[in-house]
Formats: C-alpha cells, structure tokens, sequence
C-alpha cells in the first residue's frame, strides 16, 4: 500500500510545473502518489499534466480541477481526497529533495508509534542552502510554533499524518478573498501533537516574483477578513506577550481595512485590542502607501 501523497496546488505554473515533476521521477523511491490540484489555470496546466498521466512514471499521478480560490481552498480540495497514511506539499515551483521520499518513509517508520503528528524536516534553495536556521543537532521532537518560537527561522518541510490533519477544520473561506494563512491548521495541531524532527533538505525552493510571499502588503489589502481570521487564531496561541501584541496591532488593522465595526466584540484579547487600536490605524496607513507605491 502507497503510504505517502505528494500534493501539489498550481495556479497558471505551467512554466515550472515540469521540474517539480522531473525531481519526483529522480526519486529513488517512488513509493507515493502525486496528487496535483489545478486550482483554476488558464495556462495549460490541465493538458501538461495529462499528458505525465500518460507516461511510465514508476508513480502513480492524480489531478483535479477546481475554480480558482486561492492556495488554502486548494490545501482543502487536497486534504478531502488524500487517503495515504502521509502527506506533504511540494509547491507547483520547487522541487522534491534529493531522496527525500525514502527519508520521509524510512524515518516515519522508526517513529510512527510514539504518537506523532508527523515530521518537519527543512526546506533549502535551489544551490542547495538551508532557508533560515537548521535544527540543533540534538533536538528529536518538536512543534512548528516551538521550533519558531525558540529562535527558529525559515520555512520548514512538514510532513503530516493525514488522520491528524483531517481531524482539524478546513480553512475558511471569505467572498472575494483568496488568503488564509496555511498556518491556521498547523498552530491547531501544534496545541495537541508534536512532530518528529528529520533533519535532512525534503524540498528545494524558490521563490517566484508573483508569489504571495513577495506580495504580502498587498495581500492585506485584497484579503483583510482572512488575515484578521488568522491574527484571531494566533492570538489565541500567542508564543510570547511581543507576539500577541504584533498579532494584535495587525488584527486592529486588517479589521480596519476590512471595515469590520466589531472587530473589539470579536476580539479574543478585547482589552488589548482596544489598547492596540490606534496603531493599527497607523499600521493601515503604512501598508496602503506602501502597497499603492
């Protein structure tokens, strides 16, 4: 039985696409299912993809189209048609790390019985540096939110139990929005389940000029409701009190952008939230200038 699905959302990366589908046939092990979620292309991904399914790739490839959301709505579509024991994401524009496939396996093996919620292992570029801080050689076990709050940095590769991650709700959706922050499900999990270190390069990554990491301050502008959702969520779960009132200065602002009148009744922290309100009115201020210029 496939015990792992790779799963990849694209949206019009027809272009980068292929070298992400040439690093999974350069595994070794190809003992997994790659699951691709068209998440409304107009690029011809659909035929590029189809025509993969035709080939011998020693894997097995499964595609599935949907109207354009957004990568959390897609991150939804994969999880609800995911089976395996495993799961990882491998973005449509990076590629699977050299053998990581039989290290995710051969790792899982050795520690599926203690309860984990999965792995983390790291992520580097495409010359082959790790993004961020590694792992201290002696840590074993962690969560996402632990490892960042212990001085961690960088994105990190996480490889999660699909029971677990389904057992969590899906990441909502807000009308005209396209924007939830991947973490919401993570933090969720982090409160229950550790996850079993494998310190070793799972992905290789880039980041593209039209991605949502280099367009952030617009983001907040085009998806307010979905960020102050996700400011509730880590406010709730604050890692430090310097972090709870960032989160709450950018939840005061993205309800303002949102022009949510309530937001303080909304509030987890009601109290900080009023303190923190006229920052966030200078915070809106910043990032509409900065975003427009």
């Amino acid at each position: 039985m496939v015990k792992l699905t790779v799963f990849t959302p694209a949206y019009n990366r027809a272009h980068t696409l292929p070298r992400t589908y040439r690093s999974l046939l350069g595994q070794i092990c190809k003992d997994f299912i790659w699951l691709i979620v068209d998440d409304g292309s107009t690029d011809g991904t659909a035929a590029l993809v189809k025509s993969w399914m035709r080939q011998d790739n020693g894997f097995e490839i499964q595609y599935i189209y949907k109207e354009n959301g957004g990568m959390h709505t897609a991150h939804n579509t994969a999880y609800e048609n995911i089976h395996t024991e495993l799961n990882v994401c491998i973005d449509s524009d990076d590629c699977m790390g050299e053998n990581a496939v039989a290290l995710i396996l051969e790792k899982w093996e050795s520690v599926k019985e203690r309860g984990y919620a999965g792995l983390i292992g790291l992520d580097a570029d495409f010359d082959g540096k790790v993004i961020g801080a590694g792992f201290p050689a002696n840590l074993q076990e962690t969560t996402l939110s632990g490892y960042y709050a212990a001085g961690g940095s960088g994105d990190k590769k996480l490889v999660y139990r699909t029971d677990v991650i389904k057992r969590y709700p899906p990441y909502p959706t807000f009308a005209g929005e396209k924007y939830v922050a991947l973490a919401y499900k993570y933090t969720l999990i982090d409160q229950d389940y550790k996850l079993a270190v494998l310190n070793r390069v799972l992905c290789n990554v880039e980041y593209q000029a039209d991605g949502s990491s280099r367009n952030m301050l617009r983001q907040y502008l085009k998806n307010p409701k979905g960020f102050a959702f996700w400011r509730t969520v880590t406010m709730r779960y604050p890692t430090s009190r310097k972090r709870l009132v960032i989160d709450c200065v950018h939840y005061c602002s993205s309800s303002q952008i949102a022009k949510n009148r309530n937001y303080i009744k909304e509030s987890p922290k009601r109290l900080l939230t009023v303190f923190c309100t006229p920052f966030g009115w200078v915070l809106t201020a910043y990032i509409k200038r900065k975003a427009v210029g």
